[in-house]
């Protein structure tokens, strides 16, 4: 069974499935289920009922509070509450709303909702939910360095902020980039030479995630630099940045699978 959907700015989803959804005469709901992780069990679902609209189709609304916990959420019909449930797939997904979401400022906690069509051709939801967020608005890459403009959202940018790259695999190693705040406190960009980042590392390959650290202090908690707010659930393999031979090494900023920015050096 196809399920329509439709998205506003403020996080609200409407589902729309076929009259045929509640042929059995019983009182389905629509299930939302946060997908676990490999190996681990169920632990959270989101039930919504399901009501008649004007044209006989079912109804359920997702609203924007409270708010979905960080993850992939499956979208299931639960035709009567001992039934099995079904995996829905996508009909018409209008996120026309959606797509210049990174324009509007976002409230903390930063909670973000974005319908998309999984590998196997169901519907899910992918969520993120973060007491802060920087968004990217763009990435200007050359052959030595490349250049960032990015967005707080939640939080102000403070005097002596700075932007951190840490070093994946746990040796603690971070390299400190100074932004360039913007006149309303929140809008900032910054520069990262590519030779920094290629620096001793001889022939392993590294991977670096950027964040910010939006206020000065040992307490400040880092802020992950990405891409959340629009329409696309997974950027990675779409938005494709060009890479730079620097110092033996291969430099390339991507988009992890959590849409947060990283730069890779091989």
């Amino acid at each position: 069974m196809r399920v329509d959907c439709t998205a506003d700015a403020d996080g609200r989803i409407v589902f729309a499935l076929p009259p045929t959804a509640a042929d059995n005469g019983g009182s389905p709901r629509l299930l939302l289920r946060l997908r676990p992780k490999k190996g681990q069990p169920e632990k959270t679902v989101h039930p919504l009922d399901l009501e008649p609209a004007h044209d006989g189709r079912l109804l359920a609304v997702l609203e924007r509070r409270p708010a979905l916990a960080e993850g992939r959420w499956d979208v299931y019909l639960l035709p009567e509450p001992d039934a099995p449930r079904q995996r829905l797939r996508p009909g018409l997904r209008d996120l026309r709303a959606l797509v210049d979401g990174h324009t509007r400022d976002r409230p903390a906690p930063v909670a973000v909702r974005v319908p998309y069509v999984t590998k196997d051709g169901y519907l899910a939801v992918r969520a993120w939910l973060r007491t802060a967020h920087a968004e990217v608005e763009g990435i200007d890459v050359t052959d030595r360095s490349m250049t960032v403009r990015a967005r707080l959202h939640g939080t102000p940018l403070a005097e002596g902020a700075a932007v951190r790259l840490r070093l994946r695999g746990g040796d603690g190693t971070v390299r400190m980039v100074e932004p360039r705040g913007e006149g309303d406190g929140r809008a900032f960009s910054f520069v990262v030479d590519y030779a920094d980042l290629v620096g001793d590392g001889g022939t392993r390959d590294r991977v670096w995630d950027l964040s910010v650290q939006a206020s000065p202090g040992a307490g400040a908690t880092p802020i992950r630099i990405g891409r959340l707010l629009d329409d696309v659930a997974d950027r990675k393999e779409v938005f494709v940045y060009p890479a730079a031979v620097v110092g033996g090494g291969v430099v390339r900023p991507y988009f992890t699978v959590d849409n947060d920015l990283s730069v890779e050096v091989k």
